[in-house]
């Protein structure tokens, strides 16, 4: 398969949605059975199309995959002959020991390739209608989901959902947005069903710590997750004193943009914020959000040991 034919590869699963990564061969010291130049599309679980080298490459390369999947970042390896199973940070690149009969050396560049980045707002407020607004500038497509709105309110988001419903939001969003439930006191326990339906990589909910917390207690009496409901982060926002419901955008978009980046920010003091009426013909409430320190963000589960390296390092 040549690169055109790994690239074309890459495409399709672009636009499909599917993560992986781009992997490239950038040096060799003979022996070696890849080349420079030569690319592999990888997943996290295994060598989708292309050559990067066989026997001790390829677990290595799995690996470093499956980390930059997870961090979205990208890396530079060095698969070299040295004590089986070792692996050392060099400045910038990292190094992985193979005891290789061969005595091969690689070079690979490990490329993460992540679906584009998507906000679902879940609520017919006036921050809602400020987050479809906002988002979109900072890259970030918006589907709103709000029972029986107005198209007309959010003309700049992507998609309109006129319905709450769990399965039936479930059914129409693919997995793996961001999602932020700003009801402010309309259908607050079904966008957060709807919000829990949808396998996203982070929910925010948009209300003070106290309402956060009853509501919570009842998702978790009515049968969900007691792990997916503590992660919902509530009260979501960053601490800029925000008043209006454009600047609680702002403050809200904050956080999730640091979600999206993996920055990690220190504990704040508890700042409150009030959500403004504003000009909203819907009799939705505008309650006080209250955000005090923001949690940090779970640590990844550890990567799974992969077993021993055998073989030639880059020819097997």
């Amino acid at each position: 398969m040549n690169s055109l034919d790994v690239l074309a590869h890459a495409q399709r699963l672009q636009q499909q949605g599917e993560p992986f990564c781009l992997v490239s061969v950038l040096r060799v010291m003979a022996p070696a059975s890849a080349r420079p130049g030569d690319k592999a599309v990888v997943s996290g679980q295994r060598i989708e199309a292309g050559w990067i080298g066989g026997g001790c490459a390829q677990p290595a390369v799995l690996r470093t995959v499956k980390q930059a999947l997870a961090d979205g970042r990208s890396r530079l390896i060095r698969i070299t002959p040295s004590e089986e199973g070792t692996e050392r940070e060099l400045q910038d690149v990292l190094e992985f020991g193979m005891a290789c009969h061969s005595g091969g050396t690689l070079e690979l560049f490990v490329d993460p390739v992540l679906p584009r980045a998507r906000l679902v707002v879940v609520g017919d407020s006036p921050l809602a209608v400020a987050l479809a607004g906002l988002a979109p500038r900072v890259g970030l497509p918006v589907t709103v989901v709000a029972q029986g709105a107005d198209a007309a309110r959010f003309a700049e988001a992507e998609r309109l959902i006129a319905v709450d419903d769990a399965a039936e939001v479930a059914a129409q969003v693919a997995p793996g947005a961001f999602v932020v439930v700003a009801t402010q006191g309309r259908r607050d326990l079904q966008g957060l069903r709807a919000a829990l339906a949808l396998g996203a990589r982070k929910v925010f909910f948009v209300a003070s710590a106290r309402k956060a917390a009853v509501l919570k207690a009842a998702l978790v009496e009515a049968g969900h997750e007691a792990a997916a409901v503590d992660a919902i982060v509530a009260p979501a926002g960053e601490p800029i004193g925000a008043q209006t419901p454009e600047e609680i955008a702002l403050a809200v978009l904050a956080t999730v943009v640091a979600a999206r980046r993996g920055a990690a920010s220190a504990p704040v003091a508890a700042v409150a914020t009030v959500a403004a009426a504003a000009t909203s013909t819907t009799p939705a409430a505008t309650t006080p959000a209250a955000v005090p320190a923001r949690p940090q963000p779970v640590a990844l589960a550890a990567l799974p040991d992969l077993p021993p390296i055998k073989g030639s390092c880059c020819g097997g």
